[in-house]
């Protein structure tokens, strides 16, 4: 949804809450029609509680639970605590058992138990495996995992096997593979996986062991779903299956879930390299936030105060040439911005697997070479402008000469503080920013006023 079509939707749906429902429901109608759930939850975010529950409320149960796997946490949790007990029920049977897991864990504990309680009266299988999903750690493969996939026994032909897809129940997350165990009513070790595809292309009287795949990529309720999410990219994968501690087939991971896991992981990392963190912000006081970000904003703050101390020893010169004032927040800020860009790719690149702390050097040289062709090009920039600001040519060097130093600090430290992070095990994404601007700004601050001491005569 564009910027402008979301502004015309936020818009349309506060004046169609303005009517008084008896008179205007329909109204509130035609201003959610036509939209999807997750443009619905994208207008949602900027409008009041109050209001985003009127329109759930006013919602069916088949587009609110849709809306319901859309909406930001804390919504979740307003909507699940102010919503009837029984509708949510309802709802929660209607998603699939992930998401529906997904919603009760962002619940308080006494709320999330009436849920599942109200579930069971409704659903007991699926209060039984929302209970199990939650059993699993957060940010596990176990609660990304959902039991609706097609398992056929190896005794399959094909002809069978194209039966029980056209039966399949509408439920079943993905058609795009079929899995082969030994007893597909119960849970079992995994012997294979076939494609749709192939299934189509082959023979009706063909055993479905002639076409799986033996021994397929697979993952454990236990992994990590960024280990997930490269499994998935690596192997080109729609779907993972997961297997639980003793071997056995009770899961898949698709596609989709992960693209999810992706960027949720993204931005999460972005925003801590800046200072944030959603998930800390979302569920934590502002005390608590305060207490984890503090300690890395002091450590800046004591290598910042190196920075103050360099740029006192060097206060002579800039009374004497107080033009260098004008340029020192021009190389901090240009500096700074090379070190955050560094620390971004590393930090995702350690993520993703494509950065390996094994082979640091790799990403050491690449990120120097890179920031050299940088630091001389904006160097001999900043220098132009610096010599013809100030009439003379030395002056120019000198400026030139210290943003290149600079840039070439910020590279180093962009790319070699996320991974000392990493070994230490400090989240890289907390200390890369803070640190990288502080050692810059001492490195960089310090060749810079050096280099005008040395050439003082001539700049004077």
């Amino acid at each position: 949804m564009t910027l402008d079509l979301r502004e015309e939707v936020i818009e349309t749906l506060r004046e169609a809450l303005r009517v008084p429902f008896a008179q205007g429901g329909g109204a509130l109608d035609r201003a959610l029609e036509g939209l999807h759930a997750a443009d619905i939850a994208e207008a949602m975010r900027e409008l009041t509680p109050p209001e985003c529950l009127a329109i759930f409320n006013w919602l069916d149960n088949e587009r609110a639970a849709d809306l319901l796997g859309e909406l930001d946490s804390e919504l979740v949790r307003y909507v699940t605590e102010n919503a009837p007990t029984a509708r949510i029920a309802d709802l929660l049977d209607r998603l699939p058992m992930d998401d529906a897991a997904e919603v009760v864990s962002e619940s308080t504990p006494e709320r999330a138990e009436e849920m599942l309680s109200d579930l069971a009266r409704l659903a007991p299988a699926d209060a039984a495996e929302v209970r199990e999903l939650l059993s699993y750690e957060e940010g596990t493969a176990g609660r990304l995992m959902t039991d609706k996939f097609l398992a056929v026994s190896p005794e399959s032909t094909v002809e069978m096997t194209m039966g029980k897809v056209r039966e399949a129940s509408k439920d079943i997350e993905t058609l795009t593979d079929i899995y082969v165990v030994p007893n597909p009513r119960y849970e079992s070790p995994l012997m294979g996986v076939l494609s749709l595809r192939d299934l189509i292309l082959a023979s009706p009287d063909q055993f479905v062991t002639e076409l799986m795949v033996d021994d397929p990529v697979s993952c454990s309720v236990d992994d990590d779903q960024q280990s997930v999410a490269k499994l998935i990219s690596k192997y080109d994968l729609h779907a993972l299956p997961v297997l639980d501690r003793q071997g056995d087939l009770v899961g898949i991971i698709t596609v989709d879930d992960v693209i999810d896991v992706l960027v949720e992981e993204f931005t999460e990392d972005y925003l801590r390299l800046v200072g944030s963190d959603a998930e800390e912000m979302d569920r934590r006081s502002p005390i608590q936030v305060a207490r984890l970000r503090l300690p890395w904003l002091l450590g800046t703050l004591l290598i910042e105060l190196c920075a103050g101390l360099v740029i006192s020893h060097f206060n002579h010169s800039i009374v004497l040439v107080p033009l260098l004032a004008s340029f020192m927040p021009v190389i901090s800020a240009i500096s700074g911005n090379v070190g955050l860009q560094a620390a971004a790719i590393v930090v995702r690149g350690l993520d993703t697997g494509h950065v390996s702390l094994d082979r640091w050097w790799r990403s050491v040289s690449k990120e120097l070479a890179a920031s050299l062709l940088m630091a001389v090009a904006c160097g001999i920039v900043l220098g132009t402008v610096g010599a013809m600001w100030s009439g003379k040519a030395t002056f120019g060097l000198v400026i030139g000469g210290a943003m290149s130093c600079s840039m070439l600090t910020a590279g180093f430290m962009g790319t070699i503080v996320p991974m000392i992070s990493k070994k230490l095990g400090f989240d890289p994404a907390a200390t890369a920013g803070p640190f990288e601007t502080a050692f810059q700004d001492v490195i960089g601050f310090g060749v810079f006023l050096w280099l005008a001491t040395l050439l003082i005569p001539w700049i004077s």
